[in-house]
């Protein structure tokens, strides 16, 4: 088990960098603005969006190198690129140079949603499955915290502070690419690959003095009821496609990630100062980090469905406390409170959720086509709400439209009451057999 948490952790530091990216940006946008002069519309779309639509790219097309390729060696290449943009970002001296290298660093966060919680999905035991899949989440929200952390920090060292908010990241990123090359492939891909007897080597190390003989013949019998080359579109596999498009949809539909890139500006909007809408960052952060360790500890314990409903009904009191704050004209601590409560909701519910429940529903020899759907799914709404953002805070105004996102989240608990199965504890291999029956 220390070996499994050890290669869990190396892979999971994916998101460490996938949250370090996604946030980061949000200390230096208002900046970068004002330095290039940028239109809402440009700012939001180019400066802002491309970063985005690198993830959109990278998850439609990162289960083409976590299939061909394996789940290791694409987390290879994702640190790679995420190097590489940090240190392109930073030395830019216009707002398409900046997007070139933004988008670079995209298509790793694209790929890491799916090569990350595949890769760790398929080595671990199914009744630690949740947990260890959660630390991806973790990750996630330890490297946003870190991020508006490292933003507040460096927001005073003058003019080119923006540049190093940006270029940071490039040391946890050579460290987590180093870090990556001590993991060995999944052995379920290795099996699905025809290579036994790597696969075999691998199960043996995750289970010394067993012998992996009935995981290895669940496996292949998974694979005698395929077809060659079949996709995720055939009929057989509608359950899981639908699953995988609804639970992305809605956790996208909260606004978590519009609020996420633009957190310093919603809480100016409310009100606070630049410092202090900075400093309540932090705060976001903390809360975020809490709630998804709260997650992770009982998403093995309650299971999936039921972190789904505590967190879908706080999304739905939280958003609408944010909308009534904000037409109502509330200023004070009020608007912080509300925020935090939305962040938490989301960290226990769809931030520990999403990443497990896509890795599971898939079989083996199509989950990362799988994880690709999803988080493409996922990432298209990650680029096009929070582009709008800017936009839709100017025209319909920002109460508007946290009462949209709140009305979403009503549809969300429906979802998960009369749709979404549970998926704790179960092998792989069985839940895959038990989501094919119930077409």
């Amino acid at each position: 088990m220390k070996k499994i948490l050890i290669w869990s952790i190396t892979a999971a530091l994916a998101g460490f960098l996938f949250g370090f990216d996604t946030v980061v940006i949000s200390g230096a946008e208002k900046t970068l603005q004002q330095i290039w002069n940028s239109s809402d519309v440009f700012h939001g779309v180019v400066v802002i969006g491309m970063a985005l639509w690198g993830t959109v790219i990278g998850a439609l097309f990162g289960g083409y190198p976590a299939n061909k390729l394996g789940r290791k060696k694409t987390l290879i290449w994702i640190g790679v690129f995420y190097t590489i943009s940090a240190v392109g970002s930073a030395l830019a001296n216009d707002p398409y140079t900046f997007a070139f290298f933004r988008f670079l660093g995209g298509l790793g966060v694209g790929a890491s949603t799916i090569a990350a919680p595949a890769y760790i999905s398929e080595i671990a035991p199914a009744k630690d499955r949740g947990k260890l899949v959660g630390l991806y989440q973790f990750n996630i929200v330890l490297g946003i915290l870190v991020a508006f952390l490292s933003n507040y920090l460096l927001s005073g060292i003058g003019e080119n502070a923006w540049r190093w908010m940006m270029g940071i990241e490039a040391v946890p990123a050579v460290i987590y690419t180093v870090f990556t090359l001590s993991i060995p492939q999944s052995p379920r891909w290795l099996l699905t690959k025809l290579k036994t007897k790597e696969a075999k080597d691998v199960l043996q190390i995750i289970n010394p003095g067993h012998i992996p003989e009935k995981l290895m013949i669940d496996i292949k019998n998974e694979m005698d009821n395929t077809i060659p080359n079949e996709n995720i579109f055939l009929k057989k596999y509608r359950l899981p496609l639908v699953l995988a498009f609804l639970i992305a949809l809605f956790n996208q539909l909260s606004g978590i990630n519009a609020f996420l890139y633009y957190a310093p500006r919603i809480l100016e909007e409310a009100g606070l100062g630049e410092s202090v809408a900075l400093l309540s960052s932090i705060g976001v952060g903390v809360t975020n980090m809490l709630f998804t360790l709260l997650g992770i500890f009982l998403i093995d314990k309650l299971g999936r469905k039921q972190l789904m409903y505590i967190g879908s009904v706080g999304y739905i009191i939280s958003l609408s406390l944010v909308s009534i704050a904000f037409f109502l004209n509330w200023e004070g601590n009020s608007m912080p409170i509300f925020l935090f409560m939305f962040i938490a909701s989301h960290a226990i519910g769809q931030g520990t959720v999403i990443w497990v429940f896509i890795s599971e529903i898939f079989p083996n020899h199509l989950r990362g086509s799988g994880q690709s759907f999803g988080s493409s799914v996922h990432w298209v709404l990650a680029a096009v709400v929070p582009s709008l953002v800017p936009v839709m805070f100017a025209t319909i105004g920002a109460g508007t439209v946290f009462l949209i996102f709140a009305i979403a989240m009503v549809f969300q608990l429906l979802f998960v009451a009369f749709v979404m199965p549970e998926t704790k504890g179960v092998p792989l291999e069985e839940l895959s057999k038990k989501l094919l029956k119930k077409q």
